[in-house]
């Protein structure tokens, strides 16, 4: 033996099982939501696509809510991704695309390097997701072609799915923490 202390690593084990399941959980959850949603757009009123937008943030919102840990949203988004690959029409896409719906949700956190876990900013990580969507996608559903009431709609429905998927994602966190599930 060397002498020395042995390495601690910078995301134990636990943390990396926990968002693995997590992450697989949500996979389970979107791939089945990513046909839906398809399904949904093909019927003509985008709106009805965007209603269920708010999944793609439930697991990353979860994990941050439980576990409390830089980049823990990330990470479970991107093996949601992973996840999905093989059922998706979209591919590898869905990596990219669970990520990007985990950076809101991580935003907040980050912003002040990972100190403070407090409800509200969730939430914001919500509003902006819910703001900002809508803008990203304005030519995907071509809403400049919709009259000004289904414009507003769109918007609404978005920010209510993402606040609604986030209010969901912290209580079923803190059903996990009720129940033992992330301690350390």
């Amino acid at each position: 033996m060397s002498g020395t202390a042995p390495r601690r690593s910078a995301m134990p084990t636990t943390l990396l099982l926990t968002c693995a399941a997590l992450g697989v959980a949500g996979g389970l959850l979107l791939a089945p939501a990513n046909w839906l949603s398809t399904v949904l757009l093909s019927l003509g009123n985008p709106t009805l696509s965007v209603a269920i937008t708010g999944l793609w943030v439930l697991p990353s919102v979860i994990a941050l809510r439980l576990l409390r840990q830089p980049l823990v949203g990330i990470l479970v988004g991107i093996i949601a991704g992973l996840v999905i690959v093989p059922f998706s029409g979209y591919g590898f896409y869905s990596v990219i695309t669970n990520a990007s719906w985990a950076l809101p949700a991580e935003l907040p956190f980050m912003l002040v390097l990972w100190r403070y876990w407090k409800t509200w900013m969730h939430y914001a990580g919500a509003a902006v997701l819910g703001v900002v969507y809508p803008l990203f996608s304005w030519e995907f559903f071509h809403m400049g072609s919709q009259p000004l009431w289904s414009q507003i709609l769109f918007f609404a429905v978005t920010f209510a799915s993402c606040i609604g998927a986030t209010a969901l994602g912290i209580l079923i966190a803190d059903r996990l923490r009720a129940a033992g599930v992330g301690r350390r």
